[in-house]
């Protein structure tokens, strides 16, 4: 039916514009393409797309009537909207999946119009490949540009879980040993003794928080050394992995190492240094090779200059390190160099693309031979997040485990000055969920779990 509608408005059109026989042609075959693809076995995807008042294609010059946007319409809807599952898969038909992916849709803009925040996307992806990526909002309050399923924010720790995965893949190779002294690596640099508990940690202590090092972020230190920097040489100041590490020079342990749990950005700080000796190569190049290109993570890139393609604005309410307010871009770039967070995030991404990790990373499909008994060997978090998450919230390498009402979750939570990104793998349902907000303040967890709950709610409609 929808075919009909589309030729009738191209000969409308026609008749109103007097297109040449080629002109009608070029139309004619992409409205005639956007129809098959309705009915090819695609991964699903919603997408919001405008009207532009001004459009050109194929030299065809268009300027913003009605009956035009009525043929746009009509021939983009297919594209616009989803594309087709099969007839049937896992219990999951066509209309059940409409159903569900407006119920996913509704509730993410409940919580937006519930918490208030200005924009987020959303994605999940099931146990049969079905998987879907939602917007909501917007991207640009100020110019008042929507949130687009494509949009890319920063997404601080979450990180955590592809340094780990690089240092997995080394051991899987031979290269490197988890239960190593990091004086292995360290030992002969002039600082080394200057570390709190050098002799004593290894590079699976890093990884699991159990160095018993401080967290530099969190150091007074560490905002004087920023601000002087950004005074001296503007928002494109940063601070090298070694400044980072210095700042927790001559500190006192906080625990002999091995022996507890504290969560610190310098443990990967260190875990990036040590991949870069062992390799020769700089992390991002490393993580690229292994990871973000094999598994088509192409919304995902480092964040390592002021300037990130596909990056929208972030808002802020008086942040501590940066003493940001605000909108965190101007001129289409940050007001701050995000290069200083490194191996303690360092990427710029999207929920479609975290959503893809998680299920590939948490079901031991991102990299050869078996390695989630080591990447899920945990240690329990410290009272705090016990007190938030549960007495059940351990740390393996990269990532946290916590017990949920649908079950154990793995996943990472991170956070930038104007961001939040969380995402999750539920093993019992068979389904990793990403979210990422474009202001701080909010209890991201709580909302991930609201989408969780309506995935669940549907998979025991279709009898799972």
């Amino acid at each position: 039916m929808l075919l009909i509608f589309n030729l009738f408005g191209l000969f409308l059109y026609r008749q109103t514009r007097k297109l040449n026989a080629v002109q009608m042609s070029l139309l004619l075959v992409l409205t005639l393409v956007k129809e098959m693809n309705r009915f090819r076995d695609l991964p699903f995807k919603v997408s919001v797309v405008e009207i532009p008042q001004s459009v050109s294609s194929f030299g065809i010059g268009f300027r913003g009537s009605r009956i035009i946007s009525i043929v746009f319409l009509l021939v983009f809807v297919g594209v616009a909207g989803c594309e087709s599952l099969d007839a049937e898969r896992d219990g999951w038909d066509i209309a059940q999946g409409k159903v569900f992916d407006n119920r996913f849709q509704s509730r993410l803009e409940k919580l937006r119009l519930e918490a208030g925040f200005p924009g987020a996307t959303a994605a999940y992806v099931l146990e049969n490949g079905y998987h879907a990526t939602f917007a909501v909002g917007y991207a640009d309050l100020e110019k008042a540009i929507r949130m687009t399923p494509d949009a890319r924010m920063l997404s601080g720790s979450t990180g955590k879980s592809f340094v780990a995965a690089v240092v997995l893949n080394l051991v899987q190779e031979g290269r490197i040993d988890l239960d190593a002294p990091i004086s292995e690596w360290f030992g002969k640099e002039p600082w080394f003794h200057r570390l709190p508990n050098a002799d004593e940690i290894t590079l699976r202590m890093l990884l699991r928080h159990q160095s018993g090092l401080m967290d530099h972020v969190h150091s007074e230190k560490f905002i004087v050394m920023i601000r002087e920097k950004m005074r001296r040489f503007g928002a494109d100041a940063c601070l090298s992995p070694l400044e980072l590490v210095s700042i927790v020079f001559d500190t006192k342990p906080l625990f002999p190492a091995g022996q507890g749990y504290a969560y610190s950005d310098t443990n990967y700080i260190l875990a990036g240094m040590i991949i870069e000796r062992v390799t020769g190569n700089s992390y991002y190049e490393e993580l690229t090779q292994r990871f973000i290109k094999p598994l088509d993570l192409n919304r995902t890139s480092p964040a390592n200059s002021r300037y990130l393609a596909g990056l929208v604005p972030g808002y802020t309410q008086d942040d501590t390190f940066l003493m940001l307010s605000g909108k965190v871009m101007r001129d289409g770039k940050l007001i701050f160099n995000p290069q200083t967070e490194w191996t303690g995030g360092g990427l710029v991404t999207n929920s479609r693309d975290l959503a893809r990790w998680a299920a590939l990373l948490y079901t031991g499909r991102a990299m050869p031979g078996k390695y989630l008994h080591e990447l899920l060997k945990t240690v329990p978090k410290d009272l705090s997040q016990q007190k938030q998450f549960g007495p059940d919230v351990s740390y393996g390498l990269g990532v946290t485990v916590r017990k949920t009402r649908f079950g154990f979750a793995y996943g990472h939570r991170g956070w930038a000055p104007g961001y939040l990104s969380l995402f999750e793998y539920y093993p019992a349902q068979g389904v990793a969920v990403a979210l990422q907000i474009n202001e701080q303040g909010h209890d991201v967890t709580a909302y991930l779990e609201a989408l969780v709950a309506v995935i669940v709610s549907q998979q025991r409609t279709a009898g799972r």
